[in-house]
């Protein structure tokens, strides 16, 4: 029986986390969103040629790479953010087109866990997720849910001011302060996406794609 916050009534779905991936309806697709740094450095990696294990993002971003873990019993799971959001919503359209079937879209906003086990609402994720959701809009794929949409007009009203957003919220000043996960991801040869970049909105054409427990470029 559908719940109150399984969201199953629509094609495209929103939530947060993997509370939120729990909450919601299976899917035939979910899209993992971590602007900083996780959804932002993957698609330079991949496009790079370079497959990145799941296991190794997971010292990037443990709240990303945590949801896709949790997300990868679904048929396909992407990897987006603003930098990708019109080409995560070509590739949902693509899988889409080669299913010959209303394909659902789980898009899971990671946030960030607090030190107490809570998840903290980053704006930066509401962003990404937004964007992405918004593109889908325009392919018509556009049978949202309230959450989904929320944020799909949140990301369209406020595009001009992603960099300033970015670098102003709560994750963009602890980034300029400097975290762990930086100096993880530069000792494997990786720079990491900076604030700046990650706000760039459809900088890069690629999707990372998690294919049997490693990311690599999606593919018509």
């Amino acid at each position: 029986m559908p719940q109150p916050f399984d969201q199953s009534a629509y094609q495209v779905r929103l939530d947060w986390g993997t509370p939120g991936l729990e909450r919601l309806a299976a899917a035939d697709i979910v899209v993992v969103v971590d602007v900083l740094r996780f959804s932002s450095t993957l698609p330079d990696v991949v496009a790079a040629g370079v497959e990145v294990e799941l296991a190794d993002a997971m010292g990037w971003s443990s709240n990303g790479a945590a949801v896709v873990a949790a997300a990868s019993a679904a048929e396909t799971v992407l990897v987006g953010g603003l930098r990708n959001a019109s080409a995560v919503a070509r590739a949902v359209m693509a899988i889409q087109d080669q299913r010959r079937q209303r394909t659902s879209v789980a898009v899971i906003a990671a946030g960030e866990q607090t030190p107490d086990g809570g998840l903290r609402f980053a704006i930066e994720d509401q962003l990404g997720a937004g964007a992405i959701i918004a593109a889908l809009g325009d392919l018509g794929i556009d049978h949202t849910s309230p959450e989904a949409a929320v944020a799909a007009e949140s990301a369209r009203g406020l595009r001009r001011a992603l960099r300033h957003l970015l670098s102003a919220s709560g994750s963009g000043r602890e980034l300029v302060e400097g975290v762990a996960s930086t100096a993880r991801m530069e000792a494997s040869g990786i720079a990491p996406a900076t604030t700046a970049a990650a706000a760039e909105l459809d900088a890069v054409d690629v999707v990372p794609v998690l294919r049997d427990g490693v990311f690599v470029a999606f593919t018509r």
